[in-house]
């Protein structure tokens, strides 16, 4: 994994979906195409690097083991990821966002967090690998940066669900 890869989810036109879905690896540059339309988004989440861990909380694995058909696995990872890219590029059809969203919301944050573990993280090779942390007042802190992405990603969706959209996610 390089340095610095953050995670980006945003607002995907119906028309830009179908563009997503011909992507052609021989023939696009769609990664030009996608940061044009992160410039674009009106609706646009930036969980910086803490989408693996935010995936190991909500599902108890590593975004490298993604769970079929599982929304709160999907929140974090899309459901269809464009093959033959470098980048991580993938996307969820607006069929799978009231699902996304009802996980969400049934989704215990808080009991998550008091279960939460430094040492689990570490031992799942969690990106990045920042899970050295031993001061308790770092831990609780983290605790609460893992709480406002995953508060930020439950709004996210609801907009999302509410303008009647798809969702791309990129992690490059």
């Amino acid at each position: 994994m390089q340095v610095g890869m953050i995670a980006n989810y945003q607002y995907l036109s119906d028309e830009n979906l179908v563009k997503l879905k011909n992507f052609n690896v021989q023939e696009d540059e769609i990664f030009e195409d996608v940061e044009d339309w992160n410039e674009e988004a009106e609706l646009l989440l930036d969980i910086d690097k803490m989408w693996d861990v935010l995936h190991f909380v909500l599902t108890g694995v590593s975004s490298s083991k993604p769970i079929k058909n599982n929304p709160l696995s999907e929140a974090i990872l899309g459901v269809s990821s464009l093959e033959d890219v470098e980048e991580f590029i993938a996307y969820t059809e607006k069929t799978r966002i009231a699902d996304i969203v009802l996980a969400l919301e049934n989704f215990d944050i808080e009991q998550a967090m008091e279960n939460f573990s430094i040492k689990k993280c570490k031992n799942a090779d969690l990106y990045p690998n920042i899970w050295d942390y031993d001061d308790e007042e770092e831990v609780e802190e983290l605790k609460e940066e893992i709480s406002d992405y995953f508060q930020n990603m439950k709004n996210f969706y609801k907009q999302i669900l509410k303008a009647n959209g798809n969702v791309m996610v990129t992690i490059y």
